[in-house]
């Protein structure tokens, strides 16, 4: 599983997050300096646990406060802008789990493999999907099943957060509100060229698959092994809904 997760992340430091600050039109310089950030990051995901690691993952760290920064000059708090601003200080939340987790160090008393899992969900679910809902709401003059698609996104996104600490069944409500918004961001996209229906389709599944794995784990029902979960809805994620779905947005740029 560390050698999927691996990729994944890797995936998203080198080309998801990339792809999505150009999106967000973000100063050329974060975009220019980017790299010189994201591959030490993404080094550091395949060296031991220790202090070269932790050291590379903190250069990783110190660019997406950069980019967290952003978020302070936008202006508003609209549903829209709620979504593009979880988006952009994601990257840090995950790259802050990243560097404890190569330092070996249970940040706030999370186990390692917990650290390790919450740097992918960062970058797809707290970054990409909130970019998506903001640009759907953009993109949909802010109609009103836009902006609650662009609201319960976020919103999910950070329950879950809290149910790291709380309790399984608040991460629970966390997932089914993130994947009401995500079922809603397919929806409005489903007819907007095959690229976005690649993205739609593949939201379906992959977040059926997190409402069943997060029921399991806060009722104790049957549900999928984390390894199962890496290889179908974290690689569902990541090349299906992010890759195809930001480079359907690019495409439309273009």
């Amino acid at each position: 599983m560390t050698i999927l997760v691996n990729l994944i992340v890797t995936l998203g430091m080198l080309v998801i997050l990339p792809l999505g600050f150009r999106l967000l039109g973000l100063p050329a310089a974060v975009r220019t300096l980017w790299p010189l950030a994201a591959v030490p990051g993404a080094i550091s995901l395949w060296l031991p646990r220790g202090a070269t690691a932790a050291g590379l993952a903190a250069a990783y760290l110190m660019m997406t406060l950069i980019v967290a920064l952003q978020a302070a000059r936008r202006v508003g708090w609209s549903p829209r802008e709620l979504a593009i601003r979880t988006a952009l200080v994601s990257p840090a939340v995950a790259a802050t789990a990243l560097v404890a987790e190569r330092a070996g160090f249970g940040l706030f008393g999370f186990d390692l493999p917990v650290l390790a899992l919450t740097v992918p969900h960062f970058h797809y679910a707290g970054f990409t999907a909130a970019l998506v809902a903001g640009l759907v709401c953009r993109d949909r003059d802010d109609s009103l099943v836009a902006r609650v698609a662009a609201l319960t996104v976020p919103v999910g996104t950070e329950i879950v957060l809290i149910g790291y600490f709380v309790d399984d069944r608040v991460e629970l409500l966390g997932a089914l509100v993130l994947t009401a918004g995500m079922w809603l961001v397919g929806w409005l996209l489903w007819r907007d060229g095959w690229l976005f229906r690649i993205s739609s389709g593949v939201l379906v599944v992959t977040m059926a698959l997190a409402l069943l794995w997060a029921t399991g784990e806060a009722f104790g029902t049957p549900h999928p092994g984390l390894t199962w979960m890496a290889a179908t809805h974290g690689l569902g994620n990541a090349l299906g809904f992010a890759l195809c779905g930001l480079l359907a947005w690019k495409k439309g740029l273009a």
